[in-house]
């Protein structure tokens, strides 16, 4: 496993979890996340030693520590931004009226599936990409 590029990768995520608190709304949010899911894939396929997918999804989930993180310590910021998502978690039957827990709860969830789907990305890329 190559950790440093798990790291590196992951900064991408770091700069989505500050964007989308201050500046991206989630309307457009996955507009950002294609281009980004597909350059780290391409850069796993070339620098990471095999396991593609094993580092697609690890990288996911150092994103999702990332966006979880920036969204419940800067979640003054992200509610005043985000009043639709916020209207929609209190009306699930879990920890409702509670959305900084709810965060906390789904944010793995969300790291989990997108890892899936990153994983297999990095998975394909490694079939059409030469190594350096």
């Amino acid at each position: 496993m190559n950790f440093k590029l798990i790291l590196s990768l992951s900064l991408f995520g770091l700069a989505m979890a500050i964007a989308t608190v201050f500046a991206i709304p989630s309307n457009i949010e996955p507009y950002f996340w294609l281009p980004i899911f597909i350059i780290c894939a391409y850069l796993i396929a070339k620098k990471a030693p095999g396991k593609y997918f094993l580092h697609g999804f690890c990288t996911s989930l150092v994103n999702c520590v990332w966006i979880t993180s920036a969204h419940i310590l800067l979640f003054t910021h992200y509610a005043a931004n985000h009043t639709a998502e916020l209207a929609q978690s209190n009306k699930m039957p879990i920890l409702q009226g509670h959305p900084r827990q709810q965060m906390l709860l789904m944010g793995p969830m969300f790291g989990i599936g997108f890892g899936i789907v990153l994983g297999l990305f990095a998975f394909i890329a490694s079939k059409m990409v030469k190594k350096a």
